[in-house]
């Protein structure tokens, strides 16, 4: 099953990626901040390879023979271990609940990084990034990399409340101009990201749109971009039985090249596809 190009004239296609690691990665620390667990790993060799959109798979406990898979969030330098992965896990079920409860020091089998990265600008373009809880995740260390190009970036960041919103004051620090936004109206603006993304998207001027989140905020984010003229790119979140595109359990339907209606894979073929490609109403009554 072939993904479709995920570039348009505004953004360049991603580089091949390299074949995945399998490594024995160990847990330096775990902090809650809000709902979210915020945990730092080394997993030698996986940092260096990273690029934004792409994830990691992990155990989860000795009794859950699948692995998850996890956003990372960041790469960083900690004290003697070099680089290092940052990854944001919201405890939703017993196998990230005992993830997020293990202590410093627990071994964790680790394969990474996994999937497709964002594209980037060709040119120097605004772009507008909008990020729905932990899975806003990707779009830090993107907008970081959409700095370097002298990209101008501004950020739409929702949650259903404070507790859930994924970095505000850090966002504040990435972005030229951020709008927040929670469903309780605890922080920013009463609503969800589909009641603002029109009024964002115009008044950043954004040529391409980079998107994370729940499939019905993605499909609320590639439709705005559509009505304004901008490239969209979506980092889907489906359930991932292998992780790694061997046994085909993540299908999204897309529209290729060709005008025909395919399969392709969310975990290999994407995360990160083109908006306009998904068959969102398709997909919403798969999943």
């Amino acid at each position: 099953m072939a993904a479709p190009d995920p570039a348009g004239p505004a953004v360049s296609a991603p580089a091949p990626e390299r074949t995945p690691l399998h490594v024995t990665g160990e847990l330096l620390a775990s902090r809650r901040i809000g709902a979210h667990h915020h945990l730092t790993l080394v997993a030698p060799g996986i940092a260096e390879r990273f690029r934004p959109g792409t994830f990691v798979a992990l155990d989860t406990g000795p009794e859950r023979l699948a692995r998850r898979a996890f956003w990372i969030h960041k790469v960083k330098t900690t004290g003697g271990y070099g680089a290092t992965l940052e990854l944001v896990v919201e405890a939703r079920g017993a196998g990230t609940e005992w993830l997020v409860s293990q202590p410093a020091g627990t071994r964790l089998a680790v394969t990474g990084p996994l999937g497709r990265a964002f594209s980037l600008p060709r040119e120097t373009v605004p772009c507008l990034l909008v990020g729905e809880g932990y899975a806003a995740a990707p779009l830090f260390p993107l907008a970081e990399r959409l700095r370097e190009r002298d990209c101008a970036v501004s950020l739409l960041v929702a949650g259903e409340d404070e507790a859930h919103l994924l970095s505000a004051l850090e966002a504040r620090r990435s972005a030229r101009s951020v709008t927040v936004v929670t469903r309780d109206g605890t922080v920013g603006q009463r609503g969800s990201v589909a009641d603002v993304v029109d009024e964002v998207l115009q008044r950043s001027g954004a040529a391409v749109v980079y998107a994370a989140g729940s499939t019905p905020t993605l499909h609320a984010v590639a439709q705005a971009a559509e009505r304004a003229g901008a490239w969209s790119q979506v980092a889907l979140e489906q359930p991932l039985t292998c992780a790694t595109g061997l046994c085909g359990g993540c299908p999204v339907p897309v529209v290729g090249e060709s005008g025909s209606a395919r399969l392709v894979r969310a975990c290999a073929d994407g995360p990160v596809l083109r908006g306009d490609r998904v068959l969102w109403d398709q997909l919403a009554g798969a999943s």
